[in-house]
């Protein structure tokens, strides 16, 4: 065991937890003030159904000894981590346990990532069903396929086999581009589908109610995410330090190649704009931080923020009421920036690998594009079962009436701001002060 790589790792997992809050914010900023509490709700909700199933099956299922053709481990190998919890349990040069940690951090933000796509309209208690089921059949498995490497002997036979994607396909996905973000971004567009539109979409567009809130999302999940894709070299090294500054670079050019597309498009860069860039660079590099160069991330980041910027109005041309954009960031996003490591891998970079632009041809970019396709129509088409069998057995949709009126009330009796206390009898604020507030507050709910 090092001690070094187990501090990072560890502190690594908190930053990865941070960020569900962090989207909890972000996506409770983009939605109408009637609806705000459920929106982070469901964020909190992934939490606890999430990190229960992972301690139970969730580990054995993605990193237990795989069942055969690298497409399932064993969900009860480690059932509730048992014959992990030894100091001898090692992962590498870090315990078994704080890789679990790290791990079910992963888990629990791409279920939570789903949910932005259903915003205003989803009830809670079959949103909590949905997500234990599709972390159960959808997302165990498919971490599996893409994190579950070899386990192999000194003399580099093969023991353990791990997952197909990681191994047989040896297609590159460092942190998460395809089992987080494909995989989530499929599952959103499905279950878009399956819940139906607003009411009033697409004729009212809807704005955020708290710019502010997606702004401090935006800052936390910039925050966090140093955890998530420098967290996973498992070590306080080398490849820590290129994925963080990949990421920050991407990231960056990401914002700006959003904010462009809008200035060029709209004749305005807006807050909202810049938040979902950095979002998309964020998601893109997620998948290449460890086999660019910060050049290739710098264009990877780039590419993905204008494609994400025009994504996003499709779904109006495709009368898919996806409410916080989660296909047109995640999905198109995810599949960016997997597929650019085919066209911009360098074997300068820790990974090793050389893409398409650096001589490598088109060996490494078939590669991403398969383990692509294949995690997004496994994905899509689960989800989309899972989906209607919630829908057809206990309801998912809200009922029009606690839509129009408010979600937050109806699921969870309370609101995110009483504007009460300024028409009190105290005089503590003028009539048409309170009346101006009523106001404000009746033309969010109506938007």
């Amino acid at each position: 065991m090092d001690t070094g790589d187990t501090a990072w790792v560890l502190a690594s997992a908190a930053l990865v937890l941070l960020m569900t809050p962090g989207l909890a914010f972000f996506y409770g900023g983009m939605v109408r003030s009637k609806s705000v509490l459920n929106m982070m709700m469901m964020s909190l909700g992934a939490m606890g159904v999430v990190g229960v199933l992972w301690v139970l099956v969730g580990y054995s299922t993605a990193f237990g000894a795989d069942l055969g053709g690298g497409l399932l481990g064993k969900p009860f190998e480690f059932f509730g981590l048992n014959g992990l919890l030894t100091p001898d349990s090692l992962f590498g040069t870090i315990p078994t346990t704080v890789f679990v940690s790290f791990q079910a951090m992963f888990a629990i933000i791409t279920v939570a990532l789903i949910s932005g796509a259903i915003a205003d309209r989803a009830r809670f208690g079959p949103w909590l069903l949905f997500a234990g089921l599709w972390a159960l059949v959808v997302y165990f498995p498919v971490a599996h396929w893409v994190f579950d490497f070899d386990g192999k002997d000194a003399d580099g036979n093969v023991v353990d086999p791990g997952g197909w994607i990681a191994n047989k396909l040896a297609a590159i996905d460092f942190a998460g581009g395809t089992a987080v973000h494909i995989n989530a971004g499929a599952a959103a567009l499905a279950l878009a589908i399956v819940l139906g539109k607003r009411v009033g979409w697409p004729k009212d567009r809807m704005k955020p109610h708290s710019l502010p809130l997606v702004v401090l999302g935006a800052g936390l999940l910039w925050f966090g995410w140093y955890g998530f894709n420098a967290g996973s070299a498992l070590g306080a090294n080398a490849t820590a330090g290129v994925t963080f500054i990949n990421t920050t670079v991407a990231t960056a050019a990401a914002m700006l190649a959003w904010l462009l597309v809008e200035r060029i498009r709209d004749g305005h860069a807006t807050t909202l704009g810049a938040a979902s860039g950095v979002v998309a660079g964020l998601v893109a590099i997620t998948p290449a931080c460890s086999s660019v160069t910060p050049l290739g991330a710098i264009a990877v980041g780039a590419i993905t923020g204008a494609l994400c910027a025009l994504a996003v109005s499709l779904k109006y041309r495709l009368g898919i009421d996806d409410s916080l954009d989660v296909v047109g960031v995640h999905l198109v996003g995810g599949l960016s920036g997997t597929i650019l490591v085919g066209f911009f891998a360098s074997d300068a970079a820790p990974a090793g690998v050389n893409g398409l632009f650096y001589g490598g041809g088109v060996d490494q970019l078939w590669r991403q594009a398969v383990g692509a396709i294949a995690v997004f129509a496994y994905s899509f088409v689960l989800s989309l079962a899972l989906g209607y069998l919630v829908k057809l057995t206990v309801g998912f949709r809200s009922e029009q009436d606690d839509e129009v009126g408010g979600i937050d009330e109806a699921e969870h009796a309370e609101t995110a701001y009483d504007f009460g206390g300024l028409s009190g009898s105290r005089g503590s604020a003028k009539p048409s002060v309170a009346a101006g507030a009523s106001a404000v507050l009746e033309g969010s709910n109506k938007s």
